[in-house]
């Protein structure tokens, strides 16, 4: 009982670096104000520029420390660019949030191919480009933090999620090969982050119109902010080094699926 109530000192966050990809907006633009507020210091990663100078100036005003850096995570070269501007700014990489992705539902027999093809892209590619952009300063301090949001998607398909899903799971097989190579070894830790159902601008650029019609017969009852999501991710990484919340499932209490 004494070793119990022996405790590690809190506040783990403090003077670390993150990255987070699709910063511009929803658990993106939530969570980097809130790693910066625990005293974070933040690399802004998204294309729209704009955007990314609101936030930044929000951070600052706040007393934190930010960067702006414009990148498109299909890309190797800005990818690579990404961590680069990180390193040299900042000096290390503790933490990396691979939050960028799309979400086009649609009917399969819709035949969106090009949608289908930017899911893979972004959701798939996307995350293992910046990953392969952070990990070498994650390895050679041999320690970090790898958050790839994912979905409920991942393991419960529904009409209309059949690639979305299909990227998800891939996310979700990913997240779990980097904790099995990389957490032993080199105490990285991997949060792999699954939220339901949420209020984000991603249903904004679904082109389907069914899959809203769908959703008008079968509405769900209850939905999370994006500030729930980014309070989950923050309390997940201000743990201490030995402690890894792996799997990170943040359902509405009423969601059934």
């Amino acid at each position: 009982m004494d070793t119990f109530n022996k405790r590690e000192p809190k506040h783990y966050l403090a003077g670390k670096t993150a990255i987070v990809t699709g910063a511009s907006s929803g658990i993106g633009e939530t969570l980097a104000v809130a790693l910066a507020a625990e005293g974070v210091r933040v690399t802004l990663a998204a294309r729209r520029v704009s955007r990314l100078e609101n936030i930044y100036a929000r951070i600052i005003d706040g007393g934190g420390e930010a960067l702006i850096c414009p990148t498109d995570v299909t890309s190797v070269e800005e990818t690579q660019r990404m961590a680069e501007l990180t390193l040299q700014t900042f000096g290390k990489i503790d933490i990396l949030v691979n939050n960028a992705g799309v979400m086009l539902l649609s009917f399969i027999d819709k035949l969106k191919v090009n949608e289908w093809m930017r899911m893979v892209d972004v959701n798939i590619r996307g995350v293992l480009l910046c990953t392969a952009a952070a990990l070498p300063s994650m390895l050679e301090n041999e320690r970090g933090d790898i958050v790839n949001v994912s979905s409920v998607a991942g393991s419960i398909v529904s009409p209309t999620s059949a690639v979305y899903s299909a990227t998800k799971a891939a996310v979700d097989a990913f997240s779990e090969g980097l904790r099995q190579e990389l957490s032993p070894k080199n105490c990285i830790r991997i949060i792999n982050v699954q939220p339901g159902a949420v209020t984000t601008e991603l249903t904004d650029h679904i082109t389907d119109p069914d899959v809203f019609k769908m959703w008008e017969k079968h509405p769900l009852t209850q939905f999370l902010s994006v500030e729930d999501i980014a309070c989950s991710i923050v309390r997940a990484l201000d743990q201490p080094p030995h402690v890894s919340t792996n799997v990170l499932t943040v359902r509405p209490t009423r969601q059934r699926l």
